[in-house]
């Protein structure tokens, strides 16, 4: 069994006085690194679908392990839990500099660079050699942690590049009827470890909750792993008296899951002016049971919620809003910020300015399925922003993030999935997050890089080899 330790030595030098200042450090490992050799959900590092699948190239992008899988450091402004399991810190502690496995040559001031000529594989590990100029990385630094390539390349997103760190490992192409396409579009929740989809649709006065088995650690005698094995296990249908989906070709509403024990359901018409009309839908997890309602929001100007057409040959969708922590958040009709709505007391309303005008596209490319809001983990993204769990405001460089997806995205450990597609070319999309934990670090006393310094980070991984 080959196991890991390390040493950190982080250097900082007055340009002005000729001092340095040197703290050394050691860490504790994670279990990033196994889980991403040892866990292989809805075995999507196997070719078990179509010719036209992409997959990662493993030594390309992952391998050797040091500099890729582990390639990147990260540097934060609090002290991180130091827990095997704690892979993502919650986004109210995120990086305040990070550096990959190159020199950077963009204008993101929070970006190092990697030595590569001090930077070096050695007999029984890796040295990793960091440097920040006076202008990269400032501010309060009080834990570090070793993490991928691509994680540290911008950890979630910066003003310079567009990046969310999420790494294409598997597209799955589907090959599929629009019934199953519907089915696995309206997706609300997969239980990895029980192997559990849930779906949810509206119809006629009527939200339907369906319980499918899908096989992502264990796989029966009769089942394949193309996304053609889905067995319904459970349907129930709610009547609904108040709650329905706006409009008739396209109708406007979208399901989310609160995280909480309870599934919503939310539908609005866009309102540039006056106030705005939700209906809305709680549903208990545990028992099914349901409440039903409508809220009149003040002088809120918001985009619709979402929508969801079934076509012929494939579902059209769009994705405008989340739920966090017990708070709908929906984008205003303005494009110039995002309204926060309490779900259990609709006067608690706040309106989260942007402080710019935002370009309000699709998270993903232009098509029949769109999103402009997605939540990784606990951290809020758009096209050209995040929003953290304090609901602080992070202006990053405009861009599509991932491919066209019609569901939320679904976590397990490092693996992220969803499904979507457009007019016709469907699939199931597997995802790293990279800007995981490898090691983490506490430093024994916080430090601050301001502009006056400069900044080197030496990170020895040591490798020993024990028997079994």
């Amino acid at each position: 069994m080959r196991k890991y330790s390390g040493n950190l030595v982080l250097e900082l030098t007055d340009e002005n006085s000729g001092t340095t200042e040197t703290l050394t450090e050691t860490n504790m490992v994670t279990n990033a690194v196994n889980d991403i050799l040892g866990i292989n959900p809805l075995a999507l590092f196997y070719k078990v679908a179509g010719e036209y699948d992409e997959m990662v190239i493993w030594n390309e992008e992952l391998l050797p392990i040091c500099p890729n899988m582990i390639g990147g450091i990260l540097l934060f402004p609090s002290a991180l839990t130091e827990d095997a399991n704690n892979l993502y810190p919650s986004s109210s502690n995120l990086p305040v500099a990070y550096a990959s496995n190159d020199v950077n040559a963009t204008a993101n001031v929070q970006r190092g660079s990697m030595n590569l000529t001090e930077s070096m594989a050695l007999e029984d590990g890796y040295k990793f050699v960091w440097e920040f100029t006076p202008s990269q990385g400032n501010g309060t630094i009080a834990a570090v942690g070793l993490t991928s390539k691509h994680g540290g390349a911008n950890a979630y997103g910066s003003s310079a590049e567009v990046d969310t760190g999420l790494l294409l490992l598997r597209q799955n192409s589907l090959s599929l009827d629009v019934s199953w396409l519907n089915i696995l579009f309206r997706t609300v929740e997969v239980d990895f470890e029980n192997g559990l989809l849930y779906s949810i649709a509206y119809s006629s006065s009527t939200v339907s909750i369906s319980r499918y088995r899908i096989p992502v650690f264990d796989i029966g005698l009769n089942e394949k792993l193309d996304d053609t094995t889905l067995t319904l296990e459970d349907t129930t249908v709610l009547q609904c008296s108040t709650f329905s989906f706006y409009g008739s070709y396209t109708p406007y509403g979208i399901f989310l899951d609160g995280g909480d024990g309870y599934w919503y359901g939310f539908s609005n018409q866009s309102n540039s002016s006056g106030d705005s009309t939700m209906l809305w839908i709680k549903i208990k997890k545990d028992d099914l049971t349901f409440t039903e309602g409508s809220w009149t929001l003040s002088n809120a100007h918001l985009k619709a919620v979402g929508s969801f057409r079934e076509d012929s040959s494939y579902p059209n969708t769009q994705r405008n809003a989340v739920v966090r922590n017990g708070y709908l958040y929906v984008l205003g009709y303005d494009d110039d910020g995002v309204y926060k709505i309490n779900v259990s007391n609709s006067t608690d309303v706040t309106f989260i300015s942007f402080g710019f005008t935002s370009e309000a596209k699709s998270i993903c490319t232009s098509g029949s399925c769109e999103a402009r809001l997605l939540m990784l983990k606990d951290l809020i993204i758009g096209y050209d922003f995040m929003i953290d769990v304090n609901d602080n405001m992070i202006q990053t460089y405009g861009g599509t993030r991932t491919s066209n997806l019609a569901t939320p995205l679904f976590c397990y450990k490092e693996y992220v999935m969803g499904w979507g597609g457009s007019y016709g070319n469907e699939y199931r999309y597997n995802y790293l997050l990279t800007p995981y934990l490898a090691t983490i670090c506490n430093l024994s006393q916080a430090v601050v890089k301001n502009a006056d310094k400069t900044m080197k980070i030496t990170y020895t991984l040591t490798e020993v080899v024990e028997s079994t």
